[in-house]
């Protein structure tokens, strides 16, 4: 299976930065995660969507994001707004 790993955030954001490095770490040399990095300024419904509450990562529909608390969307979309840990993406990847 091919994991997509999309991190939403924007230009001089630290804690997006953060998270595309956490990505990218934790992908490292695995051939079965695809990363995109989405900024959201540069479309107005995104923007409009994610205001401040940068950086999102989506894994598989399922997302981690910085605030602290957790929502589903009305798509069915997992949310998590919290900061992203290596171990919970990794566990993420790895799982069933």
């Amino acid at each position: 299976m091919t994991h997509r790993v999309v991190v939403y955030g924007r230009e001089n954001c630290h804690l997006c930065e953060q998270a595309r490095e956490t990505v990218d770490a934790v992908a490292g040399d695995r051939t079965d995660v695809v990363v995109e990095t989405v900024d959201v300024d540069t479309d107005p419904a995104l923007r409009d969507a994610y205001g401040d509450r940068v950086p999102v990562v989506v894994v598989n529909g399922e997302g981690h994001g910085p605030s602290g608390s957790r929502t589903r969307s009305g798509d069915g979309e997992a949310v998590f707004e919290v900061r992203l840990d290596a171990d919970d993406l990794r566990a993420q990847l790895d799982g069933p």
